[in-house]
This record gives C-alpha cells, structure tokens and sequence, in this order.
C-alpha cells in the first residue's frame, strides 16, 4: 500500500534522497518477496489496489517471485530432481484419496482467479509439470466453490453475481486441468461436471470434463456416474444422456487409442487389460440403479445397454439383473417392448443360478423363459456327455465355465442327475402353465367345446399349433434329460426315461 501511495504523490528520488519510493522498494526487493509466502501476501493485497500496481509493474513481480521460489523448491520441477514422471503419476493414481500437495498450495487459494491463473501459467513456463498442478487445482476448487447443492436434484436459486462468479472460476479450472491421463481422480472430474451442469457453463467446458471422464473411466465408481438431472424438464432422475456420451468417449478411446492432449511419450500409465471388464461391470450396476426411475423410456434404457461390449460381460447376470429390475418398475410395458427389453441378453451366458431364476420369472415373456431353459439344458447335456466321455477335449472347458470345482467323476455325475431332476420337474411345471394358457385363449377366442369338435373315434382332437407347442417338440427331440442310445435308427420304441419329456 505505501509503495503504491507513494508512487501516486511521486515520492521518487527527484524530490528527495531516500524517499518513499526507494524506501518501499528496497524492503519489497530485500525481504518481502524472498519467500512465497511473503510473495502471495503481496500479491493479495495487490488485487485491492488496481490499476495502479499493475502500472508499478509490482503484480508481475509478485507472481515471478512466487513463480520461481516454486519451482526451486518443488520436486515437480525440471530443477527439482524430478525425472521420473511415471512412477509419480503412477503414485498419484494410487494414492488419489490423499494425493500429495504441495505445502504453499493452500496459500494460493486466496488469490483472485485472474490472478491465480497467471501465477500457474508463470510456474509451467518456468518448468513446473503441468500433471501436479492437479493438486493445487483441486485445492482451489474445493474452497471457491463450496456452497453448490451439486448432490440434489433441482437448481436452487443463488445470487446473479455469485452465479457469474463460480461459473468464471469453473471454466478457468477446467481449462487449467493437466492434459496428461490419469492426473485427476474420476471422482474430482464428477465433482466439475456436476458443478458445470448446475451453473450451466459453456458447452464446450462440460464436453471436456466428460471426456477426461471417459478416458478414465475404468477407475470410476458407481457414485461418480449418478449424475442428478438439474433441469425439471428432462423427467428421469439422473442424466443418462451425459452417462451415454461419456461411455461413448471411452469406447472410442479404447478401439482408436487415442490419446486426449498428450504425446506418446507423456501418456504415461498405460491402461490394464481388465479395464474393459471393470467397465462392464460398472455399467451393468448403473443400469441396475437406474432400471427402477419409473420415467426412463425403453429407447433410452435399450441404447444405454448396448453400449456394454460382449467382451465386457463375463456373464449376463448383471444385464439380467438389471432387465429384471426395469421390468418391475414398469408393469404395464407391452409384450413387443418386453421382448426388446430382453434381447439385450444372451441366454447362453447366464449362470446356474440367473437360470433357475428365470425360469420362474413371471415377468419375462414366454419365449425368453422358453430359451432359458432350451440353454439349461443342453448345458447339462453337454456336461453329462462330457463326463461320460473320459477325455474329450471340450468337456473340461464346458464344466470350468459353470463350476469352480473340479470334482471326481461319480460326484459330477450324482451331482448332474439330481440338477436333472430338478429341471425335469421346472419343464413339467412349464408345460402344465403353457397348457392353461392356450386354453384360456380358446374360451375367449369363443371356440367350440372340446366334446363338439370333429375328431375320429380312435384319436383325441389335436391341439391347436403355437410357437410354444412346437418348442416343446424340439426340445423333446434333443434327449434333455438323457444321453440318446447309441444305436437309435429310424423308429424305435422310446425308452423308459422319455416318460418325463415334455414332447
């Protein structure tokens, strides 16, 4: 304040010897601006005191001082001793809950945006890496931002000015974020994108942070991606849309390899190869969070699923689980959109136990739970002729897919027939349900009695043709619960076993 005070009664040495001028800036030079701390303290109260200590030329010297202390002392530095910039990327990774923060980075959260950005741009220039500037940003963020309702749904009203205020100082964090990957945690970029879409900054700073979301995507959890929907006109609870586009971003990234602003060299942590994995699974969850919003249509619930690669998804439990969910909530859903609904399923892939439950899911339509069971048991049929055929090369693979153990031969096969039984009696359950339903479906039809149809005198009037009927005749077709003899031709009388066939 006296070195500008001064220079505005041009208190300089044309007056005097030893005047204000000279006095204040000695003190500046020799004691003032020999430490950081002493340098941002200037520099704050500088922002008070504008224009005229830009015109002394004491603003740009002030953010030098800081600039160049920084960069002496700090380990991520080019003079620091740093030259191992993967294995401190790789810590930051591994440590982002705690990640580690330079001791004058507090400091610099009291300085004006503005201000704040140029001293960042003044440490990069003079060799400060750009990836621990995460920190540091993240720091400033939390405290200039504080007061957002960024967790619930609906924009409450806050001050114009206020609101101009945090939407400048977003943008300018966002476009100071590290370009390098696996900088900032997903759950940081979460944080940014929530505050973006409830301020409602420029388009181009919310496509950037869900991109740098999805290029890190396999490191996110579920909290991260359940973004609240601010806007009360968009209906579901959270934004699926910007879900969508940020999964898009990272199947681009993963089938181009695309890197997203950095060099070959700079792109330092490479991606493990069960992130894809990881990634399925953690759509599979979203969709399961999301299936019960009574407002989420079919085409949207439909085109987010198929976002999940096949490669992603070990088993279908998790689609299931989710289309099971989603039909609970939505009852009244017609039978063509049922069956759109679980098409995103591959039957083959559930699991013993995704089978057993649904086959006696009363939501699912007919043929899907028809397929179910088609697949369960040509499952059991390959594992039963697997174990009786000794070595054949397909029969581990087939019984290590559904077991994780390896039993002895006569346990697998005690095993085997007692799940046989079982499915013999859900088959049996099956058709009783199937013959209820078709005769239902005559009496409201308004058919003729059973007793009043023309028939022979020796054979019962044939029921009438469905897709269930002729299902049911593959199925008994194919020997499900038993292994055909070995020297079946033509006709032949059929065994005891096929009492129980569903034909």
């Amino acid at each position: 304040m006296l070195r500008c005070a001064a220079e505005y009664l041009e208190m300089t040495e044309d007056c005097a010897v030893g005047n204000l001028v000279g006095r204040t800036e000695a003190y500046l030079k020799e004691v003032a601006l020999k430490s950081i701390a002493g340098a941002i303290t200037v520099l704050h109260m500088t922002e008070s005191l504008l224009p005229i200590a830009e015109k002394v030329k004491l603003v740009v010297r002030c953010i030098d001082a800081i600039a160049f202390l920084a960069c002496k002392e700090s380990q991520f530095s080019v003079n620091g001793g740093n030259e191992d910039g993967n294995a401190m990327i790789s810590s930051m990774v591994s440590h982002q809950k705690s990640p580690f923060v330079e001791w004058w980075a507090e400091d610099l959260t009291v300085l004006r945006i503005d201000i704040f950005q140029r001293v960042l741009v003044a440490m990069t220039a003079r060799g400060y890496k750009q990836y621990a500037l995460g920190p540091i940003l993240m720091l400033y963020a939390q405290k200039s931002l504080r007061g957002l309702d960024i967790f619930g749904k609906g924009r409450k009203k806050i001050e114009p000015e206020q609101e101009h205020e945090k939407r400048v100082i977003l943008e300018t964090i966002v476009s100071l974020l590290p370009r390098e990957k696996n900088t900032m945690s997903v759950s940081f970029l979460s944080m940014l994108l929530r505050a973006a879409m409830y301020l409602e900054t420029t388009v181009a700073c919310r496509l950037d942070l869900e991109k740098r979301m999805g290029l890190q995507l396999p490191q996110a959890v579920l909290d991260d991606l359940l973004i609240p929907s601010y806007s009360f006109t968009a209906g579901t609870l959270f934004d699926v849309d910007t879900m969508q586009r940020i999964m898009m971003n990272y199947l681009e990234y993963d089938m181009d390899g695309r890197r997203f602003g950095s060099n070959a060299e700079e792109d330092y942590v490479s991606a493990p190869p069960s992130d894809m994995e990881r990634v399925g699974k953690l759509m599979e969850n979203y969709l399961a969070e999301i299936a019960s919003d009574r407002n989420l249509s079919v085409s949207r619930f439909i085109s987010l699923a198929e976002l999940v690669p096949e490669q992603a998804r070990v088993t279908e439990d998790g689609i299931y689980r989710a289309i099971d969910i989603y039909l609970k909530a939505h009852p009244a859903l017609s039978e063509l959109e049922r069956k759109k609904v679980c098409s995103l399923m591959d039957c083959q892939k559930l699991s013993r136990e995704a089978c057993a439950h649904a086959a006696q899911n009363d939501r699912l339509p007919v043929q899907t739970v028809v397929q179910v069971l088609y697949y369960e048991q040509q499952r059991m049929r390959d594992a039963m002729n697997g174990s009786l055929g000794g070595e054949s090369p397909a029969a581990p693979r087939k019984l290590n897919v559904y077991s994780t153990d390896i039993h002895p031969v006569s346990d697998e096969l005690s095993r085997l027939k007692r799940e046989n039984e079982d499915l013999k009696i859900e088959l049996v359950k099956m058709k009783m349900r199937l013959r209820e339903i078709e005769k239902s479906t005559l009496k409201s039809a308004g058919g003729s009695p059973a007793g009043s149809i023309p028939s022979s005198a020796d054979k019962p009037p044939l029921p009438r043709k469905s897709f269930i009927n002729s299902m049911s005749k593959k199925l008994g077709r194919l020997y499900p619960f038993g292994v055909a003899p070995p020297n079946a031709k033509g006709k032949m009388k059929p065994s005891k076993d096929r009492r129980h066939s569903i034909s």
